[in-house]
């Protein structure tokens, strides 16, 4: 089965700490030309992260504009990520019902909160609320895409659980009930092999079917979601570094795209999104300053060229 391809057009992430990497200043027109260079044609996404908090004013964006860059054949990926320590969800939901509005016109997968079953850097999971801001924010979603006959699906995702119990997918279900799992278009997987924990070269394959069977069968299960709903890959990258070199981080994107595309019929996997485009700081040797398929100064590593051949092999045609 193809695949429709995408790409978080940034470079900044969460670093190990909570932080955010640093780096270069992003650059519009280059990161547009990269796109162009990368997909040709295809279909293609961009994914945006706009945070959410009333404590917190103001919202923020990585990278700045993400609409921008949702032209052509590109259409935007857009998650909404629940950074609100409090438990009042209606400016959350007019929050979203907002942003649906606002990026109509481009708009092709909305995903309601971030990792919320994770608590660490870069997840929602953290604030109490979190769970309950992906049900309701899901719903008040979907209800408010029809009312508008946008042509856009409605998501949410989860890094890999492997609790026997599928506590956070279970728990999903107990509270959305089939209001819930029939306005859930979508369901995403973010997962990073071989960067926080090492795994051998050789059982990479191996390790990247396990995950994607787990998330079928186990966690959406759990929640009772269907295998008539797809899976998405919202996030997956390996970042280069002090002794991870450029030449494995296209062995990996390689093996692991070709992977996912030869699963995908079997268990309804549509859509693949690489995390990054470009380096947040190429001279910085931590992996996570280093997940680009370029550098911080937009010079392609040869992952830039797989992931454009793969593009131009396994997508979905217009």
């Amino acid at each position: 089965m193809a695949l429709l391809f995408g790409i978080y057009p940034g470079g900044l992430s969460g670093a190990a700490d909570g932080s955010v990497t640093d780096g270069p200043a992003e650059h519009p027109q280059r990161i547009n030309a990269a796109l162009d260079a990368l997909h040709g044609g295809h279909p293609f996404l961009v994914r945006g992260y706009l945070h959410y908090s009333d404590a917190a004013p103001g919202v923020v964006q990585a990278p700045q504009n993400p609409a921008q860059y949702a032209t052509g054949s590109r259409r935007l990926d857009l998650v909404l990520c629940f950074r609100e320590p409090g438990h009042d969800l209606s400016g959350w939901l007019e929050f979203i019902r907002a942003q649906v509005r606002r990026h109509a016109a481009c708009l092709a997968t909305l995903q309601i909160t971030e990792e919320a079953n994770h608590s660490g850097p870069g997840g929602d999971g953290g604030f109490p609320a979190a769970r309950q801001a992906l049900v309701e924010g899901v719903i008040t979603a979907k209800r408010e895409v029809i009312r508008l006959g946008l042509d856009a699906r409605i998501g949410c995702n989860s890094t890999a659980v492997f609790d026997p119990a599928q506590e956070f997918w279970t728990d999903l279900g107990r509270r959305g009930g089939d209001e819930f799992r029939s306005a859930l278009d979508y369901a995403g997987l973010d997962f990073f092999p071989d960067v926080f924990q090492p795994i051998p070269a050789e059982r990479l394959t191996e390790m990247v079917e396990g995950v994607i069977e787990l998330f079928r069968h186990q966690s959406l299960a759990a929640a009772g979601i269907e295998r008539s709903v797809p899976i998405h890959i919202t996030e997956h990258g390996w970042g280069t570094g002090a002794q991870r070199p450029y030449s494995r981080q296209a062995e990996v994107l390689e093996t692991v795209v070709r992977t996912i595309a030869g699963h995908s019929e079997e268990l309804n996997i549509t859509t693949y999104e690489h995390f990054a485009l470009r380096d947040a700081n190429t001279s910085h040797d931590n992996a996570l300053f280093q997940l680009g398929i370029l550098d911080s100064d937009y010079q392609p590593k040869p992952a830039a060229s797989t992931y454009r051949d793969l593009i131009s092999e396994l997508s979905v045609r217009m």
